[in-house]
């Protein structure tokens, strides 16, 4: 029998933002990057990408690397326009049902991402909720780049339990990807797999 859950970590992406995938795959085609599909998916990512998700490249050195990937002269504007073309809103039914989660559990948040992105969702965020700052509904946000760490690699879930003594067996994962919530499993926490067309609104908690 499943242990009660006392701690909950989320992910961010297609959990509380919604996001498509799709959008920055035709961006960057429209661009010219025919072979983008073959860099970045949701499910795979190339070590360029994998650098910039880890914060072991910064910013501008991502843009250049991508220029010399692709080929292609395009501004760090086009690049940036076309990777943050995924990112959508925040469903304020959502963020209410956070709000009200967090009042029964420990929550935190666990996302693959990178600094550009962040960027992007965290101001968009303050425009969409006034006065209100994503990170301050949860104990503490873990992103990708400032942990080092990236999902779905054991350590990075490790990591955080170990900071924040947690107990696996008590803590539940919400995440919309299979490969992070198995890899999740394996060190014993238990999962919820937020597939489409589901969201968190249809979690019983």
């Amino acid at each position: 029998m499943s242990k009660p859950i006392k701690n909950i970590i989320f992910d961010l992406g297609g959990v509380f933002l919604n996001i498509d995938f799709s959008l920055t795959s035709k961006a960057f085609i429209d661009l010219g990057v025919l072979q983008f599909n073959e860099m970045f998916t949701q499910h795979f990512s190339n070590p360029l990408f994998e650098l910039l998700e880890t914060g072991k490249i910064a910013e501008a050195e991502f843009y250049e690397a991508f220029r010399q990937e692709t080929k292609l002269p395009l501004t760090n504007e086009q690049i940036k326009k076309a990777w943050n073309a995924l990112l959508l809103d925040f469903p304020s039914d959502r963020i209410d049902w956070l709000e009200n989660i967090a009042n029964k559990y420990q929550v935190f948040l666990f996302s693959n991402t990178n600094q550009i992105h962040y960027n992007h969702f965290i101001e968009y965020f303050a425009v969409q909720f006034p006065g209100k700052n994503f990170d301050s509904f949860f104990i503490k946000a873990y992103y990708s780049q400032f942990l080092g760490l990236r999902k779905p690699y054991p350590e990075s879930f490790q990591a955080i339990l170990d900071e924040q003594g947690l107990h696996a067996e008590e803590t539940l994962f919400i995440d919309d990807t299979l490969k992070n919530i198995e890899a999740a499993q394996a060190l014993g926490l238990q999962t919820i797999h937020l597939k489409h067309p589901l969201t968190v609104l249809d979690i019983d908690l």
